[in-house]
């Protein structure tokens, strides 16, 4: 509630924006253009609820479905039936879900609402102004979409443990509810499949095809207010980049906190000594990363705010690492204020090991610095202001062919430090805590989740009010300034992307280690000596290619889709390439219904896959 108080400008910016916007109705000089504004803002947010109802249905005739599945599945237990185990697993997992699909929905629709926000402010003067508000509106926007969601999913997650307390008893069930409680985990994975798949396909679909109708069949700019597929761009945008990688980073956070409670439920000595405090110490680093990250918004939007173009990526930076370094000491004294001074894990390997809170400060805090170093990494490879990306643009002077030369091999350069890092971290917790180090290593890599998105989030609603001013042919000034935004944007996108796949490596591991142990298997029914173990495991190393090959199939169709559409409508809408006056209005909504459709189409195959597979090879 803080933050979203957080999200309005002071009364007098309020004002002055309002005012500026009402010239449309007063019929002052800039009244046209911020019509168009005003037009384009609802065409983007008409879509963008289209899009998501649409796909929402699915999920939740999916989560209904399967749901149902899994109460006889998880019910079948050694001794004969447990309903009771089935149906509040199925629960959680519909909770899971459905927490997910909210969150998802408040962070698009206050990233819609930005979108345009960030294109008022940047035609503010004096400059200083433009920069500061437009920055600040962007940055707000991100950090509604990072609170609402950790906050919703620590919330709803800890109520439901609230509720389930009273049907098992913890000093002897904790494994058994736990165990209901992963269902939570798996719902939010589950919605973050379709809405990444769903979301991806359709923003790519509409950017390819924008881009390819504007400037290879047209010959205009991408974001001219001629081409009829920009307003899909922009729905996809945010329904892709803000929803769809919100939900991507909720799986990842709900497992790994599902994960850490699993594996910290087997250990006797921790309930005992511990209890209810010490159980719920995954819980506690989160709540304290809530914290520690609405203390540190501040700095970019009041003590260090952004007042000229070289001022962005710094600020954004700076708030990565604060964050990092104060929640550094916030772990040290949660851990010693939840868990007991020392207690027993059983090792997936059949030992018992001592763990201390000294050991799971250092597992969290190794995750957590990782994902910092992971995100300064990924930021020196996709930054125009360092030398790799000067140097795939320079060789782009030579052709297309050496520009991707250049840019494959940037790539998977740009691989080794974020992977060897990620080896270090597993082997330290491993070594520190086994499994349940591991999975409070990947929490602390998520504990500052919510500055993370809001670093995230203010890409696309960047490149989103640059868009937007285009269209609206506003002055050349405010196309300027939300390019500057944009083009720091585009690095942070690609650093909450790093986040995303680190975390999700951990939380990979976490959970297999919580099945192995919860299974009680011994590491040699696991090893990779078995035929069949390891031919499972060349299959699944293929399983990515496949399903990458699916979804850029999906978007290929989609987007040629798009360009016989947009080429359709220059050729039958009289006076509309050449922008003669009262030309008729290009059909936007066509070109919407083209991505919805073919999103929500072709989304179903790879999440199949998905979700068949591991079921298929476990029977």
């Amino acid at each position: 509630l803080c933050k979203i108080s957080l999200f309005r400008q002071s009364r007098e910016d309020d004002e002055a924006l309002l005012r500026r916007m009402e010239m449309a109705d007063a019929g002052e000089a800039e009244a046209d253009s911020y019509q168009k504004l005003r037009q384009i803002y609802r065409d983007i947010q008409a879509g963008a609820k289209a899009f998501l109802a649409a796909e929402y249905r699915m999920c939740l005739a999916f989560l209904v479905v399967f749901g149902v599945g899994m109460i006889f599945f998880v019910a079948k237990v050694e001794s004969g039936w447990d309903f009771k185990i089935g149906t509040l697993t199925a629960f959680s997992f519909f909770v899971g879900g459905i927490t997910s699909m909210v969150s998802g929905y408040i962070g698009m629709m206050i990233a819609v609402f930005t979108n345009a926000r960030c294109t008022m402010c940047a035609t503010q003067t004096p400059d200083s102004l433009a920069w500061r508000d437009s920055f600040n509106a962007a940055f707000r926007g991100g950090a509604v979409m990072g609170f609402a969601l950790s906050g919703l999913g620590l919330l709803v997650m800890y109520f439901l443990m609230c509720m389930y307390v009273s049907a098992f008893d913890v000093a002897v069930e904790a494994v058994k509810l736990m165990e209901c409680i992963a269902g939570f985990g798996l719902g939010g994975s589950t919605i973050a499949l379709f809405g990444r798949v769903g979301g991806g396909i359709y923003t790519k679909a509409a950017d390819v095809g924008a881009d390819l109708a504007g400037k290879v069949v047209a010959g205009i700019p991408e974001d001219d207010p001629r081409n009829p597929a920009t307003i899909a761009d922009n729905v996809g945008d945010n329904v892709g980049d803000v929803a769809g990688m919100g939900s991507d980073l909720f799986g990842s956070f709900a497992e790994a906190t599902c994960a850490a409670l699993v594996v910290a439920s087997q250990s006797a000595e921790l309930i005992h000594y511990g209890g209810w405090a010490g159980l719920m110490f995954p819980v506690a680093i989160s709540g304290g990363g809530i914290l520690v990250c609405m203390i540190c918004s501040f700095l970019a939007t009041h003590i260090q705010p952004v007042k000229k173009e070289s001022d962005i990526e710094k600020v954004l930076k700076v708030q990565l690492g604060a964050t990092t370094i104060m929640l550094t000491g916030v772990v040290y004294i949660l851990a010693y204020l939840f868990l007991p001074s020392k207690f027993a894990l059983k090792a997936v390997s059949g030992t018992v090991l001592t763990f201390t809170p000294t050991k799971a400060w250092g597992c969290t805090v190794a995750g957590l610095w990782s994902g910092c170093m992971i995100g300064f990494i990924t930021e020196y490879y996709t930054s125009h202001s360092y030398k790799p990306v000067r140097e795939v643009a320079a060789s782009c002077e030579t052709g297309a062919a050496t520009n991707i030369i250049y840019g494959l091999a940037l790539g998977y350069k740009s691989t080794i430090l974020p992977v060897t890092l990620l080896s270090i971290v597993i082997y330290l917790s491993f070594y520190l805590g086994d499994m349940y180090g591991v999975a409070l290593a990947a929490l602390g890599m998520l504990s500052n989740l919510a500055t993370c998105l809001a670093i995230d989030v203010y890409g696309p609603i960047c490149d989103n009010a640059g868009g937007i001013a285009e269209m609206a042919e506003l002055p050349e000034t405010v196309r300027e300034k939300t390019d500057a935004l944009d083009a720091a944007g585009n690095t942070t996108a690609a650093i909450g992307k790093g986040f995303a796949i680190g975390s999700a490596c951990l939380v990979g591991l976490a959970l297999f280690g919580a099945f192995v142990t919860r299974a009680h298997l011994e590491l040699a029914s696991v090893s990779l000596v078995s035929p069949l173990i390891f031919a499972s495991l060349v299959f699944g190393a293929m399983i990515p290619y496949w399903f990458s090959a699916m979804t850029m199939k999906s978007v290929g169709q989609a987007a040629n889709e798009m360009v016989r559409e947009v080429a359709r409508q220059f050729r039958e809408i009289p006076g509309l390439l050449e922008g003669t006056p009262g030309h008729g209005p290009p059909d936007h909504a066509r070109c919407i219904a083209i991505s919805t459709d073919a999103s929500l189409r072709e989304m179903v195959a790879p999440a199949v896959l998905v979700m068949s597979t591991p079921l298929l090879f476990g029977i």
